[in-house]
């Protein structure tokens, strides 16, 4: 039988077995992550009353799986790769199937959310690492950025079911619990994971997917670290303050935020690839410079546009910062590629990815923590004066770097 086009292309990236499984898991998981994000933040807010500090502190629990990665994957590590993105599934699908069911008040909510944050996170490496293994030699970027547009094409059909069911049930009268949209994304997020878990279920285990070292931490990936370290500060910008700086500042809805996560993946989609491409090129560390570089404009505009402009320009400029600091998160291809780069082994690129989350999780958590306190008694200026403060530090480091070996250099 002829293969499709579209086949015959993921042929020129990738090699071996299951691509195609693997390429509609993340697709799969996309969709969940997509309902299950797109509301948080509105739910913590809406519905668990959650303050601008609150939301700082709400961080620890949430971002402590992360914290904790590279210990869970320690215990996993008899496991080969394909048995823990099923693992990772299963767990998220529980988080996601408990806030549907018991997940309306304080303290059962976060321990779901960190259930859920669980799967998510133990995704993270994994599907790094499995995307280097299956890519063929060279086009490790491209092959990443695929697999990044197959999560985000699910990501942009989870952000756009989010409004449609608030629409819906918002319809069906004003008499409704304001809990039952929430209620109903998270049981229908936990249903289409249901679909990945039993579709991975029958995926055939390849015998050449590595199984990970027990040891986590290597001093050869130090300056990788360090790297994840930035990462870490600067990725609760995007996580936290921002979504909230739109909500409390300018007051949009769920629907909205939606709205602006699906532009986001609908970008992606088709820039993941062009990314991964251009890494292939120029190599990850022009990448990485030019993120640090725009990350420190994005952060001047969320934390003074409201000085500089009327509410509804700002609220407009704001928005699109929102956009393009969700896009800069396909810079991670970068310092994964990095971590192969160093990497004398395949058992060596999932165990240091596992670690660098871990890292860049634990300054996540302090951020998280700090920054909201900061907002709460000095405001948001100076919130993101120290983010931008970050981003510079990150742009610095950067530029030290070592070039990519693997680009070919042109006389």
């Amino acid at each position: 039988m002829k293969k499709s086009k579209l086949l015959q292309s993921a042929d020129t990236v990738f090699s071996g077995e299951g691509v195609r499984g693997f390429l509609t898991a993340m697709l799969i998981f996309g969709v969940a992550t997509g309902m299950a994000n797109g509301v948080l933040n509105n739910f913590l807010h809406d519905i668990l009353g959650i303050s601008r500090a609150g939301r700082g502190v709400v961080e620890f629990p949430r971002e402590l799986p992360g914290l904790l990665l590279f210990l869970i994957m320690g215990l996993l590590y008899r496991f080969n790769e394909l048995r823990v993105m099923y693992f990772s599934l299963i767990v998220s699908f529980l988080g996601l199937l408990g806030l549907g069911f018991f997940g309306m008040n304080v303290v059962p909510a976060i321990v779901l959310i960190v259930l859920w944050s669980t799967g998510e996170h133990m995704m993270m490496p994994i599907r790094n690492s499995i995307t280097m293994h299956l890519a063929r030699p060279g086009k490790e970027g491209l092959a990443m950025g695929t697999v990044g547009s197959a999560g985000n094409a699910g990501q942009l059909a989870g952000y756009y079911l989010v409004p449609l069911i608030f629409l819906v049930i918002r319809h069906m009268g004003a008499d409704l619990p304001e809990t039952l949209p929430y209620r109903t994304t998270y049981l229908l997020g936990a249903l289409i994971l249901l679909g990945g878990i039993i579709m991975t279920a029958k995926m055939k285990n390849r015998d050449d997917h590595v199984k990970k070292q027990k040891i986590a931490f290597s001093r050869k990936f130090s300056r990788y670290y360090i790297l994840e370290m930035f990462f870490g500060a600067r990725k609760q910008v995007f996580l936290t303050f921002a979504p909230y700086v739109l909500i409390m500042n300018y007051g949009a809805k769920t629907e909205y935020i939606a709205f602006l996560y699906s532009l986001w993946s609908l970008g992606n989609i088709f820039l993941n690839p062009l990314l991964g491409r251009l890494m292939d090129k120029v190599g990850y560390k022009i990448i990485l410079v030019a993120d640090t570089v725009i990350l420190f404009a994005l952060c001047i505009v969320y934390g003074f546009s409201h000085l500089f402009f009327d509410h509804q320009t700002a609220f407009i400029i704001v928005s699109i910062a929102f956009v393009v600091d969700a896009m800069l998160f396909m810079a991670g291809m970068a310092r994964a590629k990095y971590v192969k780069t160093l990497s004398d082994s395949k058992e060596e690129v999932t165990t240091a990815l596992s670690a660098g989350i871990s890292i860049n999780h634990l300054i996540s958590i302090i951020i998280a923590v700090a920054g909201g306190l900061l907002w709460e008694s000095l405001g948001l200026e100076m919130l993101f004066s120290m983010a931008a403060f970050f981003g510079l530090g990150s742009f610095f480091y950067s530029v030290t770097l070592p070039p990519d070996r693997s680009v070919p250099v042109t006389e």
